[in-house]
């Protein structure tokens, strides 16, 4: 079966509501294909590598998390930039990406769904933009302590974290935000979580947790944030009978 672009560009706009977000980037279409959608492919990152695979899979369309045409990013179609479009514009290959709207969606989020795969119960919310959770709290039932979430992280993420011990003996709550949300630890001892849980980490952030007390994780940023196009993606393959294909181009930040 297929789609036409226009009627999945929409039904993506109802169910992300993309227009209620203050983002880094243009969120929806990026770069127009053909007009006729049966195959779509999904990732993390319209890379180079991504595009080459999603045309050799015979994609129509390529969902992402991360698109181009970032804020403060030079608009010249240059260079890497160049090779990207012209091979999406020799392909008749359309992009649509969607960033914020996808990391934070109740339903196929990355944080959502980050849970998901973790085990972890949804309880709450950690920050918010325009009344959207940008992370969220929860427990854990299993009897978790430090190294068990460590190598629970690994075995579900196939990514070694790094990670600062904290202070309590067991963790039962816990913070998470999918990507670079480092900065968002200091909500979450606020929130007063055993642990919390992201995709990067920077220099300050290793002080605040020793100094706080509070067990971190980062997992890293693509690791944590495989799972929402993917979601979606299943999502639109249901609805209009498409074949979906996640391809992963593995990433070790």
């Amino acid at each position: 079966m297929s789609v036409s672009l226009i009627e999945l560009e929409l039904e993506l706009k109802l169910v992300l509501r993309p227009e209620q977000f203050k983002d880094y980037c243009p969120n929806g279409l990026q770069v127009e294909g053909r007009g006729k959608i049966s195959k779509l492919v999904t990732g993390v990152t319209a890379c180079q590598g991504l595009i080459d695979a999603a045309n050799d899979a015979g994609a129509d369309a390529l969902l992402v998390h991360h698109g181009y045409f970032w804020r403060g990013e030079d608009q010249s179609i240059t260079g890497i930039k160049k090779s990207r479009i012209e091979a999406l514009l020799k392909h008749d290959l359309s992009l649509l990406a969607y960033h914020l709207p996808l990391d934070v969606h109740r339903e196929y989020g990355n944080n959502v769904q980050l849970a998901k795969v973790l085990g972890i119960k949804i309880d709450g919310e950690l920050g918010k933009q325009n009344n959207h959770p940008i992370g969220l709290t929860g427990t854990i039932d299993q009897d978790t302590n430090f190294e068990s979430l460590k190598t629970l992280i690994a075995g579900k993420l196939d990514r070694q974290p790094l990670a600062i011990e904290g202070k309590s003996k067991t963790i039962k709550s816990i913070a998470w935000c999918t990507g670079a949300a480092q900065n968002y630890i200091e909500l979450a001892v606020a929130a007063g979580v055993d642990a919390y849980i992201t995709g990067e980490v920077s220099e300050p952030t290793v002080h605040i947790a020793r100094e706080s007390g509070i067990h971190f994780f980062a997992a890293g940023h693509h690791a944590t944030e495989r799972y929402g196009v993917q979601a979606i993606g299943n999502y639109l393959a249901s609805k209009f009978g498409l074949d979906h294909q996640f391809i992963d181009i593995d990433n070790p930040v």
